[in-house]
């Protein structure tokens, strides 16, 4: 009778233990783009070339070469020699001072360091330009996008209101690319039905709900062990699950059968682990089996559409 009270006690504790987890049912997927050489090579410069008084100096020699670095994305070499650049160029000559700074931003932005784009940004001159500094939109584009990866939704929600007032149509192109980005299907309908486009939308949503995995059918599954993995197509996962729980089961089985009480408890309680952690693993499975199904599509578009951030900019280097 006292070893039936041990056991329960310790079901209901591991049940507790890993039954308490929840698989959120909102996907979250990683979808970035790079650049390619030709693709911003294709891009005009921003700025004016430098006058032959200019092209003398030592910071006019370090800014091109800088910009030769840049343009072949030797972004790490672009990125020290413009700052050298910008040591050396005299501090009355403000508008050169700005495009110096601004081709740093860009550096770091196409190298997917954020928090140093902004950082370069907030600590320059840059903050004071307005729409007539000839790579503003770009510099809007680069400040939404690096606020929004370093997860400072006001920062972001503040630069696309500047966008909106100077550029709306760039303003809806960023509000279809954010839903696609952040990956919910909810929104994605908002935005197609306050927003309309030329954009397939219909088609990305259509494609992930055809396609998806029930992520609750999945843990109700695994309470076969394995059958859950089996589900969402982890046929090596769904073997593991089956062939651990099997194991402990028996061995929890035989321990107790021989008298031995305590291995049995211990067995009981590591099965019990395994059980719920197989339900919550295969809830996990569905989700990251829906977060690739959707990728692949959503990528498809916004690389076709051009809605990806890095490729609604105007100019390169």
């Amino acid at each position: 009778m006292m070893t039936k009270k041990l056991t329960l006690i310790c079901t209901c504790i591991a049940f507790l233990c890993t039954g308490c987890y929840r698989v959120p049912r909102k996907i979250e997927p990683e979808l970035s783009f790079a650049a390619q050489d030709s693709y911003i090579k294709s891009l005009p410069p921003p700025f004016p070339p430098l006058s032959f008084s200019e092209s003398q100096t030592n910071w006019g020699q370090e800014y091109t070469i800088g910009l030769a670095f840049a343009e072949d994305l030797d972004l790490y070499r672009a990125i020290s020699t413009l700052k050298r650049a910008e040591i050396l160029i005299p501090k009355k000559s403000t508008q050169r001072i700005e495009e110096i700074q601004y081709l740093i931003v860009l550096c770091y932005y196409l190298g997917k360091r954020y928090e140093d784009a902004l950082y370069v940004f907030e600590h320059s001159e840059l903050k004071e330009v307005n729409h007539h500094f000839p790579a503003y939109l770009d510099l809007l584009l680069i400040l939404f996008e690096s606020y929004r990866e370093n997860e400072e939704p006001k920062k972001a929600e503040y630069i696309f209101e500047l966008i909106k007032e100077t550029y709306p149509k760039t303003a809806e192109k960023l509000l279809l690319s954010t839903a696609l980005l952040e990956g919910n299907i909810d929104d994605l309908k908002e935005v197609k039905k306050k927003h309309p486009t030329n954009v397939d939308i219909a088609s990305v949503i259509s494609h992930y709900e055809t396609n998806k995995k029930s992520i609750a059918k999945a843990e109700m599954l695994n309470l076969i062990p394995g059958a859950g993995y089996l589900y969402v197509g982890q046929k090596q996962s769904a073997l593991t699950a089956a062939m651990i729980n099997g194991l402990f089961i028996w061995a929890a089985v035989h321990f107790f059968k021989k008298g031995n009480t305590a291995a049995g408890i211990i067995a009981t309680s590591f099965e019990t682990g395994w059980y719920f952690g197989g339900i919550y693993g295969a809830g996990e499975a569905a989700k990251l089996y829906n977060e690739r199904i959707y990728e692949k599509k959503a990528y498809e578009t916004l690389s076709k559409e051009k809605l990806f951030p890095v490729l609604m900019l105007q100019y390169g280097f």
